[in-house]
């Protein structure tokens, strides 16, 4: 998972918000320009004989990816991803995503400029917890996962722009692809209060963007290994939404009937053991690839309603790349064109979209 972050906006945020949020839309600024300070451009880490040559490959790998994300796929030609820093800790941030016992509707955070967002993010693991376990005193049922990159969309260039970064400069060739793109794509377009439009549409540039890179500059052995963790990948998502479905399901049954809560968690539970169980038969088919073993073990309302931001939509991105002739900039206009829509209207139609994409 990923979050997008708009440095300008929380110092604007934390200049009108009320003191008792002020401490978060510090951290927010203080860990960024952390961040940012331990960034240093990617020639330097070339021309140091202490980088690693193992780093050193995947750095003239990344900027690799940079050219070919412009030159092919026409996201921003700018300053983010010409730098690299090394944070010391294996993710950037962690994400707080909390919601009710009986919903998939996650809380929503809302900032004075920024708008509002599904998650809270935290440079700091200690305080994302602490955050969390005040949510569940609430009785909200609560997510917190660790975040290895995320966006300043574009605001952040003119110091340097996003750097890479050690908490995903290192993965599977596909992985690292999808990632630039994905953030890269945040820099195309965001529409404030719309998590799910912003992370569909940036999924989707990187799948359909990673798949390109593999096809066009991909070794024949990362194709194989992108081939490999990709149809896992599918399975578990199916999966996923299929239970989302179920949930979504009794939730619903339970507003129109009115259930008592024993019957309620009684489905529920089911459900949760069914999900657990046909994952568990999933990864025996997978030779013992154990990669979502932890997201399974803590899954919940949150979890699965933060999971739903980043899927649901994607389908319908995809299908109106197609209608586009798989051009980029028509593409993006397109998109565009649907994010001056009112919510309500432009989300309807793209799972409408969706729908029809699945279905076909």
């Amino acid at each position: 998972m990923r979050t997008v972050r708009l440095l300008v906006c929380l110092i604007a945020s934390t200049l009108l918000c009320a003191c008792a949020e002020a401490p978060y839309y510090l951290q927010s600024v203080g860990g960024h320009l952390q961040v940012l300070h331990s960034a240093r451009p990617i020639e330097q880490w070339l021309a140091d004989e202490n980088t690693p040559a193992a780093l050193k490959q995947r750095l003239v790998l990344a900027q690799r990816m940079r050219s070919f994300a412009v030159t092919e796929l026409g996201l921003p030609d700018n300053a983010s991803y010409h730098r690299y820093a090394d944070l010391q800790r294996p993710f950037v941030v962690w994400n707080v995503v909390a919601a009710p016992e009986f919903s998939l509707t996650v809380k929503p955070s809302c900032f004075p400029v920024a708008g509002c967002v599904a998650y809270r993010g935290y440079f700091d693991q200690a305080e994302a917890r602490a955050q969390g376990r005040a949510l569940q005193d609430e009785g909200l049922e609560v997510s917190v996962y660790g975040v290895p990159a995320y966006s300043t969309l574009g605001w952040s260039n003119w110091v340097g722009g996003d750097p890479l970064l050690n908490t995903f400069a290192r993965y599977p060739e596909g992985e690292l692809a999808r990632m630039i793109f994905h953030e890269l794509a945040h820099q195309v377009l965001y529409v404030k209060d719309d998590t799910l439009f912003n992370e569909s549409f940036a999924t989707a540039v990187e799948r359909l963007g990673g798949e390109r890179w593999l096809a066009a500059q991909g070794s024949p052995e990362s194709r194989r290994e992108y081939a490999a963790f990709d149809a896992r990948r599918r399975q578990f998502r199916e999966l996923s939404l299929a239970t989302r479905q179920r949930l979504t399901g009794i939730y619903r049954q339970n507003e129109l009937a009115a259930m008592d809560r024993p019957t309620l968690l009684a489905m529920k539970s089911q459900t949760m053991r069914v999900f657990r169980a046909d994952y568990a038969s999933l990864k025996a088919g997978w030779g013992g690839y154990a990669g979502y073993d932890v997201w399974v073990a803590s899954a919940n309302n949150a979890s699965f309603g933060i999971q739903a931001a980043y899927d649901e939509l994607v389908p319908a991105f995809e299908a109106v790349f197609e209608r586009e002739g798989q051009d980029w900039q028509r593409f993006y206009d397109a998109v565009r064109r649907l994010a001056q829509q009112p919510g309500s209207q432009r989300i309807e139609f793209l799972k409408q979209l969706a729908r029809e994409h699945s279905s076909g």
